[in-house]
């Protein structure tokens, strides 16, 4: 099994683990607050940026993979890393602020 398809399962482990907390939350808004109660934006804006990092990382690295094969194109490489991972970095913050606001 590849370190991607783990990476996936225990995502997805983790929120069938913490799902079923919506299932006991207060009544109240401000007493749920109160106690600390995690809410599924907040479940939902945490699997955005650990999404949001693993493609980062995974552009990292496959950058620095590129450069170490091919020294000449580095400056074409590294232009491309950044813009991709600004465009990466802009749709995790469009989610998360999706995720905030749907409480």
């Amino acid at each position: 099994m590849s370190k991607f398809v783990k990476t996936i399962v225990a995502l997805f482990v983790f929120a069938l683990v913490l799902a079923p907390m919506a299932a006991f939350a207060q009544e109240d808004g401000a007493a749920a607050a109160a106690a600390g109660s995690i809410s599924l934006s907040t479940i939902g804006a945490a699997l955005t940026i650990i999404g949001a990092a693993f493609g980062i990382g995974k552009i990292g690295a496959t950058a620095v993979e590129s450069i170490s094969r091919q020294p000449e194109v580095a400056g074409a490489i590294q232009t491309a890393m950044i813009i991709s991972a600004a465009l990466i970095e802009g749709i995790a913050f469009f989610a998360l602020i999706i995720c905030l606001l749907g409480k």
